[in-house]
């Protein structure tokens, strides 16, 4: 019995996704920048969601499709120029993880 408490304890603790040991920072950067566009991607989403068509331009089922694709590009943009510091964040997160798994 106790090998199977022992087992569950350690099955449930956290641990560090893995990370390709030869991935380079450039792929690193870009999977930061990836996190902050999807980050802000659903950030826009929920500033969005109150706000009523224009009944003169717009409504419809293919406004909510046509504004999501309006708001992922935003966001694309938006971690592209940097500004929110997400995504350098999170590429300092994984270069650290890639190098401690390096050593």
């Amino acid at each position: 019995m106790s090998d199977i408490s022992s087992l569950a304890a350690t099955s449930l603790a956290p641990q560090a996704p893995n990370v390709p040991s030869d991935a380079d920072v450039a792929s690193a950067k870009k999977a930061g920048q990836d996190f902050e566009s999807f980050f802000l991607s659903q950030a826009f989403e929920n500033m969005f969601a109150g706000i009523e068509a224009d009944p003169v331009f717009g409504g419809g089922n293919g406004e909510s499709v046509y504004r999501s694709l309006l708001m992922q590009e935003y966001s694309k943009v938006a971690a592209q120029s940097g500004t929110t510091g997400i995504g350098d964040a999170v590429t300092r997160e994984i270069l650290k993880m890639q190098a401690a798994q390096k050593h």
